[in-house]
C-alpha cells in the first residue's frame, strides 16, 4: 500500500486549539466593532459563533433590533446576525448559562440570542449597553449565554441603540425593530486559525440566481 506520510501507529495531527480569547472585527455601515470572545469559559458558544464568522455567514446581514429601557433609554441592547434567514443557519447550540461560565451580562457583553427553548441559539446575538442582570441565570430562569465583550467600538453600538425604531412588531420585538438596520459588511477573526465548516453557502447561490 502506498505510504500516507504518517508513520505507522501515529495519529493524525490534532486540530490547533483556539486561543483562550479570540478577537473578531465587525465592519459595519456604522463603523467598526471589535469583540473578544471567551473561548475558555464559553467554548461551545464561541465555537458556534466562529463558525458563522469563518464561513462568511454574517456578511451582508445586519444589526436590526434596538431594545431601550423605558426608564433609561441610553441603556439596553442591540441585536444582530442572520435574523430569520434559514439559508445561513447552522445547527442550534446547547446553552452555556452564566451560572456555569461566570460571564455576566455587563456593559459591552456579547450574548447569544435564542428562542423560548434554552438550547436554541444559532446565528443571532446581542450586545449589552449598560448591565442587563435580568438576562443572567437565576433560580427558575436559565438565562442567556454570555460569551465575550466589545473591546473597540462601543460608541458605534451606542449610536445603533439610539437609532429610530418602527412602532410595529410581534411580542418582545414590538417597537424595537430598527427603521433602517445597520449592515454588517463582513466579520473577520483576528486570532487563531479560521475553520470553515465546508457547508454549502446556499444564501450566496440564491443571491446569484436573483441577479
Amino acid at each position: 500500500m502506498a505510504g500516507t506520510g504518517i508513520a505507522a501507529g501515529a495519529s493524525p495531527a490534532a486540530a490547533p486549539r483556539e486561543p483562550a480569547v479570540v478577537r473578531v472585527r465587525f465592519v459595519t455601515a456604522a463603523g467598526p466593532i471589535v469583540v473578544a470572545l471567551d473561548a475558555r469559559r464559553a467554548p461551545g458558544t464561541v465555537a458556534n459563533f466562529l463558525a458563522y464568522v469563518d464561513d462568511g455567514r454574517f456578511e451582508g446581514t445586519s444589526f436590526y433590533r434596538a431594545t431601550r429601557r423605558k426608564t433609561a433609554p441610553n441603556t439596553g441592547f442591540v441585536q444582530g446576525g442572520i435574523g430569520t434567514d434559514s439559508h445561513r443557519m447552522l445547527g442550534v447550540v446547547p446553552l452555556e448559562p452564566t451560572n456555569k461560565t461566570g460571564i455576566k451580562h455587563l456593559d459591552g457583553t456579547l450574548s447569544m440570542a435564542r428562542y423560548e427553548r434554552s438550547d436554541s441559539g444559532s446565528g443571532n446575538f446581542s450586545i449589552m449597553v449598560g448591565a442587563n442582570p435580568s438576562l443572567d441565570a437565576r433560580p427558575g430562569f436559565i438565562g442567556y449565554a454570555a460569551f465575550g465583550r466589545v473591546i473597540v467600538g462601543m460608541d458605534v453600538v451606542k449610536r445603533m441603540l439610539a437609532r429610530p425604531t418602527l412602532p410595529g412588531g410581534d411580542g418582545a420585538f414590538k417597537g424595537q425593530m430598527m427603521a433602517k438596520p445597520v449592515t454588517i459588511v463582513r466579520a473577520e477573526r483576528l486570532d487563531g486559525v479560521a475553520k470553515p465548516t465546508g457547508g454549502m453557502k446556499v444564501w450566496q447561490m440564491l443571491r446569484g440566481v436573483k441577479r
